[in-house]
Parts: C-alpha cells; sequence; structure tokens
C-alpha cells in the first residue's frame, strides 16, 4: 500500500465517495455504498514533455501546487505548475449528481516562451494480492480493469489512448516507454496515453476523464456504459454540480448563519459549511447508516479503518443532522438501520457496514447501545413527531430491557449474586455464535475509547441517559390516552417500567458517588480500578445530565481534568497517560470543555477551548480525530464525523 491514510480532501454524490491527497492524487473510491471494499490500489498520472522522462503530477521536485474547493461545494481543484516547463496543469475532479462517475477535467497551460509537445499518462493498478485474478481490457479511448466482481473503466471523452501496455508497467512508465504489450491482460496493473499535442505559449488545452466502477455490469455491459458516459456534456455536468451543492449548503443552514464579518468569524463559517458538505458524504442513503470517516488503512501503518458504521458516533451525528435540517436522514437512521441491526437480546454491538452486517468488532461497548435510545429522544426533539416515537417504541424498550438486565448484573443490584455476574457476558457471546458461527469472548464492556473494560463512569451516564429518555418517551406518549389507556396490560408494564427505571437510576447516581469519586483527588474517576483522569467524565454533565454543571464534585472534577489533561497549546488529551499516537490532543475533547463553560456561563473559558480548534482546523476545514501537538494540525483521520457533529452542537449552543 501506498500511503493511503492521510485524506486532505473528499467528494461524491449519495453513493459514491472518492478521497485525495493535497497534491491532487487520488486515494480511495467508495463504491456502491459508503464503506465498501477498495478497487483501485493506486492510481497516478503525469505527462511526458518534449521528449522527458514521466512528470507525475502528484510526485516531481518541480511541482508547486496549489488546492482549493470551488467555494461551498463538494467540487476539488489541483492546480500543478511545473517550474521547469513553465506548464500549469489545473485538475478538478467532482462526482456526477446523477451518474456514479468520477470526473477528472484537466486544463494545460503553457505559462512559458517555447513549445511543449505534451502526452499525458495514467497507470492504475488494481487493489489484489493475485496478479492473475484481474485483468485488463483496452478500448478505444481508455481501459478496463477488472476482476471477477468488479470493473474498474478509466477513459476519456473525446480523444483515443495512442499507447498503452498491460503488465510490467511500473518501470516502463517512469522512461515513457509503455510497448503496447497486453501480455494476455492477466494484470492488476496497467498504463494508457493520450497525446495532448503541441502547447504553443499562453495556449491551453483541455482533457477530461472518467472513471466508473461497477460490480453488476460484465466487459461488454461496461463498453456500452461507457459510450453513453462518453456522450454526456461534462461542462454542464460540472456547472449542475456546483449549483447544487450551493443550493444544498443554504437550504441546510439550519443555524442561519450570517455572513462572517472579520477572518474569525469565516474560519467558523467555512468549518461549518464543510461539515453540512461532508454530512451527506457519509451517509449511506439507502439505509440509513453512517459511516465515522472514509478512511481506509489496511496496512495499520497509520491508522486504522474508520469506514464503518458505529451507533454512539452515529447518533451524535444525527444530532447535528437535525441541526442542519438533515430529518430525514437522521429518521432513516433510527427507523431503519437502528432497526436492523438491533440484536434480539436489544443490543447493538460495537460497529457495522452501512448495509447492516455486523463488521469486525473485538469487543462490546455498552454506550453504543444506550447511546440510541438517547438519540431516539434527542430527534424527537426536533421534529416533535409523536409518530416518529411510536414507530421506534419497540426497539428502545428492547434496548432498555437489555440495558436494565446489563446494569443489575453489572452492579449486583436486585439481589444478583456472584454466581450470575457473567449472564448478560454469555447472552452476547451466544448472541455472535448464532451469527457467526464462531466463539468469540466478550469483555463485559469497553469504554468509549475502545480501550479498557470495566464500569465506567462515561458507560453508566450513557445509561442513565437511556433510561432518562425512555421515561420521557412514555410521558410524551401518554399525553395522548389513545397509545396506552386502551390496553390496561401494557399501560401496567409502561408504569411498572417507570418505576423501575427511577429505582435504578438512583442506584447508579449512588454507585458513582460512592465508587466513582475518589476524595483525595476530590475528582471523578473514570472507573473503579483505573482511577485516571479523563475528559469523557464531562459526559455525566453534557450530554447525560446525571450532575449539574456546577455541583461542587463537578467543579473540583473540571479543576482536576485542567491540571492533568491540558497541554501547553491549549488542547485536551483524552485521558492520563494516553500513548495512542503521542497522547495528542482529541478535538472533541476541546468541544466537550467548551459545552461545559457553555452550561456554566463561563463565556471566555469557553471561547478558550472553542479557539483551540478553530486555529487546528485542515487546510480545506475538515476537522481530525486529534490534533498534533508539534505541528498542531490535523492528525490521524481527517474528516471525523464525530468531530463536525460535535462541532455543530457547539455552534448550536453558541449562537442561542
Amino acid at each position: 500500500m501506498e500511503n493511503k491514510y492521510l485524506n486532505e480532501a473528499i467528494i461524491g454524490n449519495k453513493n459514491m465517495i472518492a478521497t485525495f491527497t493535497s497534491k491532487g492524487e487520488l486515494q480511495r473510491m467508495y463504491f456502491p455504498s459508503k464503506d465498501n471494499r477498495q478497487y483501485i490500489n493506486y492510481f497516478h498520472t503525469g505527462v511526458q514533455i518534449n521528449d522527458s522522462d514521466l512528470i507525475y503530477l502528484h510526485d516531481d521536485i518541480n511541482n508547486v501546487y496549489k488546492q482549493y474547493y470551488d467555494t461551498d461545494t463538494n467540487v476539488l481543484n489541483t492546480e500543478v505548475t511545473n517550474t521547469y516547463f513553465n506548464l500549469k496543469m489545473v485538475q478538478t475532479d467532482f462526482v456526477m449528481l446523477k451518474e456514479n462517475v468520477l470526473v477528472k477535467k484537466y486544463i494545460f497551460l503553457n505559462e512559458g516562451k517555447i513549445d511543449l509537445n505534451t502526452k499525458f499518462y495514467i497507470h492504475s493498478e488494481l487493489l489484489s494480492d493475485q496478479n492473475n485474478f484481474v485483468g485488463c481490457k483496452i478500448i478505444d479511448n481508455g481501459m478496463m480493469q477488472y476482476a471477477h466482481d468488479f470493473v474498474v473503466s478509466t477513459f476519456a471523452k473525446g480523444e483515443k489512448i495512442v499507447k498503452h501496455q498491460i503488465n510490467g508497467s511500473k518501470e516502463t512508465i517512469k522512461r515513457c516507454e509503455i510497448q503496447d504489450k497486453d501480455y494476455i491482460g492477466m494484470s492488476k496493473d496497467a498504463s494508457i496515453c493520450y497525446d495532448i499535442g503541441t502547447i504553443k505559449p499562453q495556449e491551453k488545452k483541455e482533457l477530461e476523464i472518467c472513471i466508473l466502477v461497477d460490480e453488476n455490469r460484465n466487459i461488454s455491459e461496461m463498453e456500452d456504459e461507457t459510450d453513453r458516459i462518453t456522450k454526456i456534456d461534462l461542462n454542464k455536468e460540472y456547472t449542475q454540480t456546483k449549483s447544487y451543492w450551493r443550493k444544498y449548503v443554504k437550504s441546510h443552514n439550519g443555524l442561519n448563519l450570517k455572513e462572517p464579518e472579520n477572518s474569525y468569524e469565516e474560519r467558523i463559517f467555512e468549518i461549518y459549511k464543510r461539515s453540512i458538505l461532508l454530512f451527506p458524504l457519509l451517509t449511506n442513503q439507502e439505509t440509513g447508516g453512517i459511516i465515522a470517516s472514509p478512511e481506509i488503512d489496511e496496512n495499520f501503518s497509520k491508522c486504522g479503518r474508520y469506514a464503518y458504521c458505529w451507533p454512539r458516533d452515529a447518533v451524535f451525528m444525527t444530532k447535528a443532522m437535525d441541526i442542519v435540517k438533515m430529518e430525514k436522514e437522521t429518521e432513516k437512521f433510527y427507523k431503519n438501520f437502528c432497526k436492523k441491526t438491533q440484536s434480539k437480546n436489544g443490543m447493538w454491538e460495537q460497529r457495522f457496514f452501512t448495509d447492516g452486517k455486523l463488521a469486525p468488532c473485538w469487543g462490546y461497548q455498552v454506550d453504543e447501545t444506550a447511546s440510541v435510545v438517547y438519540g431516539v429522544y434527542e430527534h424527537y426533539k426536533y421534529v416533535k413527531s409523536e409518530k416518529f416515537l411510536k414507530d421506534n417504541l419497540k426497539m428502545c424498550e428492547k434496548a432498555v430491557d437489555f440495558l436494565k438486565k446489563y446494569i443489575k448484573d453489572w452492579l449486583g443490584i436486585d439481589g444478583i449474586d456472584e454466581i450470575r455476574k457473567d449472564v448478560v457476558k454469555e447472552e452476547i457471546e451466544e448472541e455472535t455464535k448464532k451469527r457467526t458461527g464462531k466463539e468469540h469472548k466478550y469483555h463485559v464492556s469497553y469504554d468509549l475509547w475502545e480501550m479498557c473494560e470495566g464500569i465506567h463512569l462515561y458507560s453508566i451516564a450513557s445509561i442513565y441517559a437511556a433510561f432518562d429518555c425512555m421515561l420521557k418517551i412514555y410521558k410524551e406518549l401518554g399525553k395522548n390516552t389513545s397509545n396506552f389507556e386502551n390496553n390496561r396490560l401494557k399501560e401496567e408494564k409502561v408504569q411498572k417500567t417507570q418505576r423501575e427505571l427511577e429505582n435504578l437510576q438512583v442506584e447508579l447516581k449512588k454507585y458513582i458517588n460512592e465508587n466513582l469519586y475518589d476524595e483525595q483527588k476530590k475528582s471523578y474517576v473514570r472507573n473503579a480500578e483505573d482511577r485516571k483522569m479523563d475528559i469523557s467524565l464531562i459526559g455525566a454533565v453534557t450530554p447525560f445530565n446525571v450532575f449539574k454543571p456546577k455541583e461542587a464534585k463537578v467543579r473540583n472534577t473540571i479543576e482536576c481534568i485542567n491540571m492533568t489533561l491540558r497541554t501547553y497549546t491549549g488542547g485536551y488529551q483524552r485521558f492520563e497517560q494516553d500513548s495512542y499516537m503521542n497522547g495528542n490532543p482529541w478535538v472533541i475533547s476541546n468541544l466537550w470543555m467548551t459545552l461545559y463553560y457553555l452550561q456554566t456561563g463561563e463565556k471566555r473559558k469557553a471561547k478558550e477551548t472553542f479557539d483551540f480548534v478553530i486555529k487546528t482546523v485542515g487546510k480545506h476545514y475538515f476537522l481530525g480525530e486529534q490534533v498534533d501537538n508539534q505541528t498542531l494540525k490535523p492528525n490521524w483521520v481527517i474528516g471525523l464525523g464525530w468531530s463536525h457533529a460535535m462541532f455543530v452542537i457547539v455552534l448550536e449552543q453558541l449562537y442561542k
């Protein structure tokens, strides 16, 4: 793999995502779902000028780069100026609105004083461990790379290739000596060449390249589809795509933010608009599943894999999506995706593919289940739809039944003895065995960081909030007497559940104060065994409202957080002695602190914690998972949905 870990820019439509480096190199393509496996290992482009060796657009010592989006769109421009030949190349990338086609428009401008005889090369390698498992077929205007279950068609509009080579072109293409050989077409790499012709001083020439991926069509059908797409007016598509995204941003400005008056406000506004443009790219429009980020690194050399749906992450993204008027997408997440992925015992596993299938997991996180119940009620607060609550009532009741059993087993409530403490754990393991046919031993529960097992304050707080939201759901539905009173047994069950949840909330709060408050530190701690300071302790205040923000114990905890987790840069780490990526600050850590200070009315402190996020945002206003403590640039995963969601949630509080 060739450094696939850093996404500097993201584009797409409702079905397809493409990601790029800051130098315009295509890194990833996701289709037909936002989390699908990858097809292309690398896709390199370059030019030969006046019999030179290949000048790669993404990597040449004489290249100068400038990259930017068309204003308020998912249309990306990368300007590459080769200073040796004075050739300026503008690469514009976008995905068509109604066609799942990545378009790459190139403009070549000779800014020098001599003629430039120019050829354009593409070298593409499919992602496969078996060279003879994939192949390539050359067509007049491009190539079709294929395996048993997919085809990638790369072709030009209005241009024919002049040279090609299938197999073994990694070295020959560097010298622009591809040899019109196909070696029976059994190869995962292939190269093609287009003749741009002579570009005179100050003359401009253009080339339009399309990339089409399909998992259902055979080669013959793909040839027909390629022919059809070549007839499409790409300039018209470009104009329509820009117009669509600009209208999308305007129509989803749920906070009604006005045009900025200074550079500080401009940065805030740009992050906000980039969030609006990012959310639909993360959402599976058919199922409602939402990926954390379009990021994959198969070798885990720089990061993990974030192109899955974590229910917890998605819940906070739906809160932000409600704010930016994406209520339909939010509703689909709960009514479709969550119902589809809920286990028979009421729980949700750690993560899923967006089609609802179970993704690889390494443990269970109880806050995933609790967060969904919390999210259902949070969405209701925006839409005020009784029907939405009724449609999701059974799902929430199943989840709460699981959480009741879980917390009783956890804490030994209601006389459950030690022998039965692993009942829920066994249920989880049995459910997994049924699904996968494999034994998989789960821990009791991982924390939200997925690093340590135990009884964590954040997890308990999320369960407390789920119980509270269930009580509020019953209260809202109870306003319409027809919902329960016509069914005496249902009414009695609801009343019993209400009493039980209220009692369990008392027990949970009691457990926290008796076991998770350190009198020596004068602070809450994350769990009874591992008593480190953790930024997620704030979760007991916001968003889960177990404690009031100005309570003495909470105040003490915030003071300890500031003493132990705040770095010299003003960013907050996740927890003490965090070794993950050298313990960098996390974006959501600062945003949690901002929310806390907003609740206490400490606007100056809120601005300080918020400003750290503003000043460390990425080039295109994407928020990362972390901020490098040395460079103050986004690190690890860039374009993280959870970070953008929390940013929008904070903005709503700031502009109330």
